[in-house]
C-alpha cells in the first residue's frame, strides 16, 4: 500500500456503454446516435486539435458531411504530424489469409495483449471498422504492399499468431499520413475546413462543464487567438516525450491534453507508458530522442545476447552456442514476436544481468543472418530496405553484415484523456481522438494497433458521436470572442507565458526536461517499486520548483520563440509525470506495461489482481497552492470482460 493519501471516488464512472452483447454495440449505437440534417450542419463549427491519423481523418470526414471545420497544427504542413513516425503496419481482421484470422481472435488478441485492461466493447468496435479502414485508406491511395496475384500482402506483428498486419514496406504511417493529409487538403480546398498551421493550443475555454472553445497561440508572431466552437476534438498525439529520450518527435507534447485535465477533463491510467523493445540504444548523454526500430523487423530478426556476461567479442564472432535466443527460448509459441511489454522487460533483465551489448553495455542483438541466409539479402531487402538504411545511417554499421543493436525505449502511450463509449470526455463537447485518448490498448498496445485506432477513431468513429451530440444544440450561437469566459482564458494563457518570460533564471528548459527523463527512466520506467515511485515523486515536486524559480527563457512573446514553446511543454510534463507516479504507486498490481517488482509470478511475469483492480483509474485534477497541482482524486470505471474471459496472459 503507497504512504500517500490518495483520495478515491466512491461512485463508480460510467463509460455509457449501450447494454448487452459488446460485438453488436457499436451497430446499436449508431442505429440510436442522433442526426444532424445536412443543411443544419454548416450552422455548427467544429475545432480540430491536430493533424495526425485521427485529427486529419476527423476534420476530412466532417468537413466532407458539411460542417464548418477549424484545424490547429503546430507544423507547417498537415503531413508533417507525428503519425508518419509508424513504420511496420495497421492491422484488421479481414481474415482474408487461410490463417485462423477473424474478427472474435482479433478482439481475443487485442483484450489479452492489453492485459485485460481495455475497455472490451471498444475493442469489438476497433475489429469491426478496421475492415472499412484498410479499404478506405487503399481507395483514396495508400500504397499498400501486393501479393502477386493483385491481393493486399501482410505479415505479422508482436502478440498475434497470424497475419493481420497490412504495410507499405517500412513506411506504413508516412504513407498513411499522406493519404489522410490529402483527404484533408480536398477540404480545405472545399473550403469547409480551415487550416490553420504554426498553432499551439494553450488552452480551452470551458464554462458551466462545456467547452466552447480554444485558445491558440500564433508561432510565428507570438499572438493570440481564441476560436469559439461548437465542439472541440483533441488529437494531439501521446505523451512519451516526458521520459526525453523517447521514440517520439521532439516537438510531441502533452500540453492540449494536460490543459484539457486541468480544465476538468479525467486522465486515465497515465502510468500506462509502453517501452518500444525495438528502439535504438541511447549512445550519448547529449542525444536528444531515441529512434524507433520497426517491430515488423522481429518477424525475420532473431533477438539474442551472449550466454556469458561481459562478452566483448563482435558478435559475428560468438559461436551459436553461446548465443541466448531467451525470447524464442522463455516463449517459444511466440518468440521474437512476444508482446512489446513482455520483451522489453525480457531485454532489460538480459542488460542488467551484465549481458547487454555495444559500447554502453545497454543493448541486445537483432540478427538478419539465419533469415538472409533462408531467403537471400534481396528479399530482405524488399522487405526492410528503408528501415536498414535508417539504421545505417544512424549508427555507421550495415545490418546486413552486422547484427543490429536494439534496446527499450518510451514509446507509446495507453493511457490518455479519458472518455466515455463516444469518445467524450467529462467536459461536456471535448471529444478526444487517437494516441491522446485511452481506450482501446488497455495496459498494453499489440504493434499496429496504433495506426488503426487513429484511423478508427477519425474517420469513422467521431463522425457519428459528435453529431449527436451537436443534434441537442441546433441554433446555439458560438461565445463571443469578447465574451467574459473567453477573454478570461486568454488572459491566463498570456499570464503563464509572461510568468515562464519573467523567472530570469540560469537553466534552459532543456536541461529541467532530461532530468525529468532520467527520474522517470529510473522510477517510473520498464520495472516500477513502491519505494522507486515514492522518492520519484519526491524528486519530481523538487525539479518542479526548480523549473519555477530557476528557468531562462531568451526573448519575448511577441516572436517566434522555440524556448519559450519548450518550456511550456516542460512545465506539463513536469505536472504529468508526478500523476504518472502517483497511478502507477496506486496501483497496487502488474498489468502489461506497468510492471511492478512485488506483484510477479516466480517466472518473473506480471501478475494482475482482478478482484481489486480490474477498472480503469481516471484522475481529476485538483488544484494546489500557486498555481501547482494538489493531489489527484481517482475516480474508477469498472471494468467487465464477456466475449474473452479474465484469464492469465500465456505467450509460452
Amino acid at each position: 500500500m503507497t504512504s500517500l493519501q490518495i483520495p478515491h471516488a466512491t461512485q463508480p464512472l460510467d463509460g455509457r456503454m449501450p447494454d448487452g452483447d459488446p460485438a453488436t454495440a457499436w451497430s446499436r449505437a449508431k442505429l440510436g446516435y442522433k442526426q444532424v440534417s445536412p443543411l443544419n450542419r454548416r450552422k455548427f463549427t467544429i475545432v480540430v486539435v491536430g493533424t495526425g491519423l485521427a485529427g486529419a481523418g476527423a476534420a476530412a470526414a466532417l468537413g466532407e458531411l458539411g460542417y464548418n471545420v477549424v484545424t490547429y497544427t503546430f507544423h507547417d504542413a498537415a503531413r508533417r504530424a507525428h503519425s508518419v513516425a509508424a513504420q511496420g503496419g495497421i492491422n484488421a481482421a479481414r481474415a482474408r489469409k487461410v490463417d485462423g484470422d477473424s474478427l472474435e481472435r482479433f478482439v481475443k488478441d487485442t483484450v489479452k495483449g492489453g492485459d485485460f485492461r481495455a475497455r472490451e466493447a471498444d475493442v469489438f468496435r476497433l475489429a469491426e471498422e478496421s475492415v472499412r479502414v484498410i479499404d478506405h485508406m487503399d481507395a483514396i491511395g495508400a500504397p499498400f504492399a501486393r501479393e502477386y496475384g493483385g491481393q493486399l500482402r501482410t505479415r505479422s506483428f508482436g502478440g498475434v499468431q497470424v497475419s493481420r498486419t497490412y504495410y507499405t514496406r517500412g513506411q506504413t504511417g508516412q504513407q498513411l499520413q499522406v493519404a489522410a493529409a490529402r483527404a484533408l487538403q480536398r477540404q480545405v480546398a472545399a473550403g469547409t475546413v480551415d487550416l490553420r498551421t504554426h498553432r499551439e493550443v494553450l488552452d480551452l475555454v470551458v464554462t458551466d462543464g462545456r467547452v466552447r472553445g480554444v485558445v491558440a497561440r500564433d508561432l510565428r508572431t507570438g499572438a493570440i487567438e481564441a476560436q469559439p466552437a461548437h465542439a472541440v476534438v483533441l488529437a494531439t498525439g501521446g505523451y512519451g516525450k516526458a521520459f526525453f529520450h523517447s521514440t517520439l518527435a521532439h516537438n510531441s507534447n502533452v500540453s492540449a491534453a494536460w490543459r484539457a485535465h486541468r480544465r476538468g477533463a479525467y486522465f486515465a491510467s497515465p502510468s500506462y507508458l509502453q517501452f518500444h523493445p525495438t528502439a535504438l540504444p541511447v549512445s550519448s548523454q547529449w542525444q536528444s530522442k531515441t529512434t524507433l526500430m520497426s517491430e515488423s523487423l522481429r518477424n525475420d530478426g532473431r533477438i539474442w545476447v551472449p550466454v556469458k556476461p561481459g562478452d566483448d567479442r563482435p558478435a559475428n564472432e560468438i559461436p551459436e552456442n553461446e548465443r541466448d535466443y531467451y525470447l524464442e527460448r522463455k516463449y517459444p509459441a511466440y518468440g521474437n514476436l512476444a508482446p512489446r511489454d513482455i520483451s522489453s522487460r525480457a531485454a532489460r533483465e538480459q542488460i542488467e544481468a551484465g549481458r547487454g551489448v555495444g559500447p554502453l553495455r545497454n543493448s541486445v542483438y537483432l540478427d538478419f543472418r539465419d533469415a538472409i541466409g533462408r531467403l537471400g539479402r534481396k528479399t530482405i531487402e524488399q522487405r526492410y530496405s528503408n528501415l536498414f538504411e535508417m539504421y545505417a545511417d544512424c549508427t555507421g554499421e550495415d545490418p546486413y553484415v552486422v547484427p543490429m543493436r536494439i534496446a527499450p525505449g518510451a514509446h507509446f502511450s495507453m493511457g490518455g484523456l479519458w472518455s466515455d463509449y463516444n469518445m467524450q470526455t467529462t467536459i461536456d463537447g471535448l471529444f478526444v481522438g487517437g494516441e491522446a485518448g485511452w481506450g482501446y490498448h488497455g495496459a498494453n498496445r499489440l504493434g499496429a494497433n496504433s495506426l488503426l485506432s487513429a484511423c478508427v477513431d477519425g474517420m469513422f468513429t467521431l463522425p457519428y458521436t459528435i453529431p449527436n451530440f451537436l443534434a441537442d444544440h441546433l441554433n446555439e450561437p458560438l461565445l463571443d470572442v469578447d465574451d467574459a469566459a473567453v477573454q478570461q482564458t486568454v488572459t491566463e494563457a498570456t499570464a503563464r507565458l509572461d510568468r515562464m518570460l519573467a523567472i530570469g533564471g540560469r537553466t534552459g528548459s532543456d536541461r529541467f526536461h532530461r532530468e525529468l527523463g532520467e527520474i522517470l527512466y529510473q522510477g517510473c520506467g520498464v520495472a516500477r517499486s513502491e519505494e522507486g515511485l515514492t522518492k520519484a515523486i519526491g524528486q519530481i515536486r523538487d525539479l518542479r520548483q526548480r523549473f519555477w524559480s530557476d528557468l531562462r527563457v531568451p526573448g519575448h512573446g511577441q516572436q517566434l520563440n522555440q524556448e519559450l514553446e519548450k518550456a511550456g511543454r516542460v512545465a506539463d510534463y513536469l505536472e504529468l509525470a508526478e500523476l504518472m507516479c502517483v497511478d502507477a504507486l496506486d496501483r497496487d498490481e502488474s498489468c502489461g506495461a506497468h510492471f511492478r517488482v512485488d506483484h510477479q509470478t516466480p517466472e518473473g511475469e506480471a501478475l494482475r489482481d482482478d478482484e481489486n483492480w480490474c477498472f480503469v483509474s481516471a484522475w481529476q485534477h485538483t488544484p494546489g497552492p500557486e498555481g501547482q497541482p494538489g493531489m489527484p482524486v481517482r475516480h474508477a470505471e469498472p471494468l467487465t470482460f464477456t466475449a474473452v474471459p479474465l484469464q492469465t496472459r500465456n505467450y509460452t
